[in-house]
């Protein structure tokens, strides 16, 4: 208890110091655990992929088209439930700084494969029955302000022109990781519009979403499909939804490394100045150490002392750091939520930020505690100031 009581005293016994060394820490904890959550975000849709779904595309790549006609064939292939079909948009509103994903799909059985994507009876009915409609998650409505009737003009990119859509109905997602910032309109509004303007683009798709029975079945019948139209004008890549998400995030790998090597950077340049901090105070109170040396203390003791004084205030400052990531995270949640369905800490990134907080009392307490465990009582009191 005495060793508890004098560390706590000597905390802050050059407050400001002390002070800032705490805020250090808790800056540093604070982008630490901020950084690996964005890291994290990133790896999402990958990570929350349902493992009965297949994503077919061009074997070339995502844009180049795939004939319609495919359709029947992957149908007809053993432990598909229900194929859906459709092609990334890429239509603007606004202007580019308004970004958000907007398909052309087979609404029917993509929402049958979509079945996180809840809508209520009437406005699935709403949307199933009108072909200039659309619905969109409630993210994005909330975003716009956009209510059940409302018109939504886009701009085509992909498909030029001026497109309007009738909205019909606001979708929620069954989970938080459901993505609820994404438009849906009919694919065979677009086929028509497309057959009029340019027909040698007609009846094409972008891809396939193929709903397998099991997980087990899921490389069987991504061969399966394959195989089909091996050596033919449009070959096709079969894959699972999380790998499907992984290329997309494949390509921006280097940049999610970087991040990850600056979160690091962080924590080893704060290690330095706590070590610095401690290293000042040991050397201020070396005389201190050969006093207590002198009535008694033994060198197992002062280290203590030592080392307990690193450990607490960086601690302390790790607790604070994982605190104000809550409110930090709500307010990066509402800047970001263009990009990511949520901004959440988790439970690990919590334990990793004080551990960090705790690595650097340790790594920041060893040569202060060796200089002072180890200080001779002649040199100690020989030392003025």
């Amino acid at each position: 208890m005495f060793f508890l009581k004098y560390i706590l005293r000597n905390l802050f016994r050059h407050r400001l110091r002390s002070i800032l060394t705490v805020v250090g820490v808790a800056v540093a904890v604070l982008a630490f655990g901020l950084l690996r959550t964005l890291v994290g975000l990133w790896y999402s849709g990958a990570e929350h992929a349902s493992a009965t779904r297949l994503i077919t595309r061009n074997a070339i790549s995502l844009i180049f088209p795939l004939p319609v006609s495919y359709l029947e064939r992957i149908r007809a292939v053993p432990g598909v439930t229900e194929v859906s079909y459709g092609n990334w948009f890429g239509g603007i509103y606004i202007d580019e700084k308004h970004f958000f994903a907007n398909h052309a799909v087979e609404p029917k059985s993509y929402l049958d494969l979509y079945p996180e994507f809840v809508l209520s009876p009437k406005e699935k009915n709403d949307f199933l029955l009108d072909r200039k409609s659309c619905i969109v998650g409630a993210r994005l409505a909330k975003t716009y302000g956009w209510k059940i009737g409302d018109l939504i003009n886009l701009k085509g990119t992909i498909f030029p022109g001026q497109w309007e859509f009738v909205l019909r109905g606001i979708y929620h997602g069954a989970e938080r990781s459901t993505e609820e910032r994404v438009l849906l309109f009919h694919w065979d509004y677009l086929n028509e519009s497309v057959r009029k303007t340019t027909p040698l683009r007609a009846d094409q798709v972008g891809f396939y979403i193929i709903g397998v029975k099991s997980p087990d079945k899921t490389s069987e019948v991504a061969l399966t499909v394959d195989s089909l139209f091996k050596n033919s004008l449009a070959e096709t890549l079969t894959e699972t939804e999380k790998a499907f998400h992984l290329s997309f995030v494949s390509m921006t790998e280097a940049i999610m490394v970087a991040i990850q090597v600056v979160s690091y950077m962080v924590i080893a340049i704060i290690m330095v100045v706590a070590a610095n901090t401690m290293a000042m105070t040991a050397r201020e109170r070396i005389g201190e150490y050969a006093t207590l040396k002198t009535l008694g203390f033994k060198s197992g003791h002062l280290a203590f002392l030592v080392f307990g004084e690193s450990i607490a205030l960086s601690l302390l400052g790790g607790i604070l750091g994982a605190v104000l990531t809550f409110p930090a995270s709500r307010w990066i949640e509402v800047e970001l939520a263009q990009y990511f369905p949520y901004f959440s800490v988790s439970k690990e990134t919590l334990a990793l930020e004080v551990l960090s907080a705790l690595l650097v009392g340790v790594v920041s307490g060893i040569f202060p505690t060796w200089r002072g465990a180890t200080i001779r009582i002649a040199d100690g009191l020989r030392r003025i100031g």
